[in-house]
């Protein structure tokens, strides 16, 4: 940790060490406090102790809880007894709709058609009302603005509020509880809600013992709006493609958020989606953890080797780990595939019996596992007497996979790896 004086406290745009405080009194009426598992394997990796907050194993699946609980139990009489609105893809609905429920007032929330069954299913069965609109989440925002003008619901916005900051920093003072010698905390970034609470909370904690400690933050390449706003000084709006941290994609950051943020983060950095795929295939082999994929981007920014030097105890926050099963079978063969764990090649032949099945069994001398098979005699650029292979591998890894490619090639063939 950096020593600082105690009277250069910190001082940011955002809620007070006081505030955070309170919150966390009403916050602990719901919010369990989720486990700080040490990581023996990322630690090697980070070349210093790595420990994983585990927001994936709180209630409602994410950190989430915290903000919409905090926000809502500061609601007067009359604005309970007018109800709650939110859009949300997911986490936030879920964690709206619990927080209403314990509270007991009514929530109306705003999902996308297509929004994945367990999420849809988990918001209605904390009791909300839901209501699927468009196909992306700007629609289910713009439907749930007009649904607060017309019916007085309070808007329960994600990230861009006070009460909702001061939430999602409780988690940062809890993670000083739990090991309070933390150098470096890493923390995945959407509209900045999260990130923005515990870098506050945690950094303002520290300094009234006279040290500081550093915050990391991490988006998905595809989603990445801070960067480009943290290099022109304001916030700034972004075209995003599709990701599979799709609870991360956010296309500008908050107001109130990226003013914390600018003062108290010292980097985003940013993972693709392949490097999130395989922080999550690690998670699930060396943690025995289910993560989404957005809660995932700090242990990938480790596995990338794309966060800074000299990071000391580091604390990577795992802030959810709501993924639909369908989702997590692609993504795990996605990650599997980006750690050349599962390899797809086509490899053309001469259009005669017995090719297969040399092909098969130089793999299987090879030590790898053939998973699936294309034979077709109709791929592109094919001569009338040739055919081409399309086939799925399971290997050991990067060399491993080199070597079976190397082994294919010294028997004459020309094997083409294929990425999808």
């Amino acid at each position: 940790m950096t020593d600082i004086a105690p009277s250069s406290a910190p001082t940011f745009a955002g809620p007070t060490l006081e505030e955070f405080t309170a919150a966390r009194d009403v916050v602990s009426q719901v919010a369990e406090v989720t486990p700080l598992e040490s990581s023996r394997f990322l630690a090697e990796v980070l070349g210093s102790p790595v420990y994983l907050k585990c927001e994936n194993l709180q209630r409602t699946g994410s950190y989430k809880i915290r903000g919409a609980y905090n926000r809502i139990s500061r609601l007067s009489d009359e604005e309970m007894a007018r109800g709650v609105v939110a859009a949300s893809a997911g986490n936030h609905a879920q964690g709206v709709a619990f927080a209403a429920r314990e509270l007991g007032i009514t929530a109306t929330i705003f999902m996308p058609v297509g929004v994945p069954l367990p999420k849809l299913q988990a918001t209605r069965n904390y009791g909300a009302d839901v209501r699927l609109q468009g196909l992306t989440v700007e629609e289910p925002l713009l439907a749930a603005a007009e649904y607060a003008v017309e019916t007085g619901a309070v808007l329960i916005p994600p990230f861009d509020h006070r009460d909702v900051i001061m939430g999602q920093g409780t988690l940062g003072l809890e993670i000083l509880d739990q090991l309070p010698e933390v150098d470096s905390v890493v923390v995945p970034i959407g509209g900045g809600g999260l990130i923005a609470g515990v870098a506050s909370a945690i950094r303002q904690k520290a300094a009234t013992q006279g040290r500081d400690i550093r915050v990391i933050g991490v988006q998905a390449a595809n989603a990445a709006a801070y960067p480009p706003s943290l290099t022109r000084g304001e916030a700034t709006v972004i075209k995003t493609t599709p990701t599979i941290a799709d609870g991360i994609a956010v296309a500008r950051p908050g107001v109130l958020n990226f003013e914390i943020i600018r003062d108290a983060v010292e980097t985003v950095v940013t993972v693709t989606d392949d490097e999130t795929a395989q922080a999550l295939v690690v998670l699930l082999e060396r943690a025995k953890l289910v993560v989404e994929p957005a809660g995932a981007v700090g242990v990938a920014a480790v596995l990338a080797n794309k966060l800074p030097d000299g990071l000391g105890k580091t604390v990577i926050i795992l802030s959810g780990g709501n993924i639909d099963p369908l989702m997590m079978e692609r993504v795990i063969s996605r990650g599997l595939a980006a750690g050349d764990r599962y390899l797809n090649l086509r490899i053309g032949l001469p259009d005669r019996p017995g090719q297969l099945a040399i092909i098969s069994r130089l793999i299987a001398d090879a030590g790898a596992n053939v998973v699936e098979v294309l034979h077709t005699r109709h791929g592109q650029g094919l001569q009338i007497t040739e055919v081409e292979l399309e086939i799925s591998v399971e290997t050991r890894g990067h060399e491993h996979a080199q070597y079976v490619i190397e082994r294919l090639r010294a028997e004459g063939y020309d094997p083409r790896v294929v990425r999808h």
